[in-house]
């Protein structure tokens, strides 16, 4: 393996492009560390309290910076901090998780790995997910279809039109490729329909100057004065159904709750919804990857420059920090 990362990671160099070159590469738990390295200081050490680039080694998993003297753990500030299990199973979690097209869900995880409780495998697929989104990842662009689905189960009484009623209302945004095809898709669940929550996230996720194909909704109003062309379809005048009108955002809704159903028998809660839906974008946006051991790489790489979180602390939190869609989110 090469000791630093390129740009294009190469299979079979920077990452295993098998389940046997997984076994061959991370045969040991020194390995696992090595790679882990190389991930996160791929231009090689740097001290995150000086920045100094120099340090030497004094343990498995500890550089002592050569200026500052401070100790500099691998796994610190990382989903992997804190564990006591070896990190070898942690990557064989992630192979097993990034391998499966469809991924997996905790019980799934729990019989392949033979960990010893359900708790482990749900938190471990739940750190997995908040590695799944790249800090300062890049905004859609271009022509992209907006527009929100409702999840949940059945809602007898409940309201009409924009309401949820007790389901979870989520946005979706997907660009729209000419002359057909689809790009990236950016997912959010919301508290309302309203402008307060649909206003922001459309800022968050698509670049101004791109162009914002929606329907009529109220909601919507206000997107030029960001910097969108924002074009609306009146679904009701334009003599085709939604899904022919706006068909990215109804194959993604469609999609997306068969996933649901499917992988996850329906079991993803309103509270961390938005974490699967961060899991469905990490999938979806690479689709067209024929190389498992890529997604392997990059959940990885994402891994390390994720802060850790225990299971209380997501147990207890509700939708990811800075996407809280509301009345206070620029």
């Amino acid at each position: 393996m090469t000791s630093q990362f390129p740009n294009h990671p190469t299979g079979g160099v920077d990452y295993p492009r098998t389940l046997q070159e997984f076994d061959k590469w991370f045969y040991t738990e020194q390995a696992c560390i090595d790679y882990l390295f190389r991930l996160r200081w791929p231009q090689g050490f740097t001290c995150q309290v000086c920045d100094a680039h120099r340090g030497w080694k004094i343990g498995a998993d500890l550089i002592r910076c050569s200026v500052c003297r401070h100790n500099a753990s691998v796994t610190a500030g990382t989903i992997f901090q804190g564990t006591r299990k070896p990190l070898k199973l942690w990557f064989q979690a992630i192979w097993y998780v990034t391998s499966q097209k469809f991924g997996g869900n905790a019980l799934g995880l729990q019989r392949v790995l033979g960990l010893g409780s359900y708790q482990t495998a749900w938190s471990w697929l739940h750190k997995m997910r908040r590695a799944m989104v790249r800090p300062g990842r890049d905004k859609l662009r271009g022509s992209v279809e907006i527009d929100e689905t409702l999840l949940g189960g059945e809602d007898k009484g409940g309201k009409r039109g924009r309401g949820a009623g007790r389901k979870s209302i989520v946005v979706i945004a997907i660009e729209v490729h000419e002359p057909r095809g689809f790009g990236r898709v950016r997912m959010q669940r919301i508290p309302d329909a309203s402008g307060q929550s649909l206003i922001p996230f459309v800022k968050n996720s698509v670049l101004s100057g791109s162009t914002v194909l929606t329907d009529c909704w109220r909601g919507y109003n206000g997107l030029k004065k960001y910097g969108y062309t924002h074009n609306r379809v009146k679904l009701s005048e334009s003599g085709d159904p939604a899904h022919v009108t706006m068909p990215g955002v109804h194959r993604i809704s469609a999609l997306l709750k068969r996933w649901i159903l499917g992988t996850h028998q329906g079991s993803a809660s309103a509270k961390h919804l938005d974490y699967y839906l961060d899991e469905y974008s990490f999938r979806f946006n690479r689709r067209k990857s024929k190389a498992r051991g890529l997604l392997f790489y990059r959940l990885l790489q994402q891994a390390v420059v994720v802060p850790s979180v225990t299971y209380k602390e997501m147990v207890a939190q509700g939708p990811p920090a800075g996407r809280r869609a509301g009345p206070n989110q620029g």
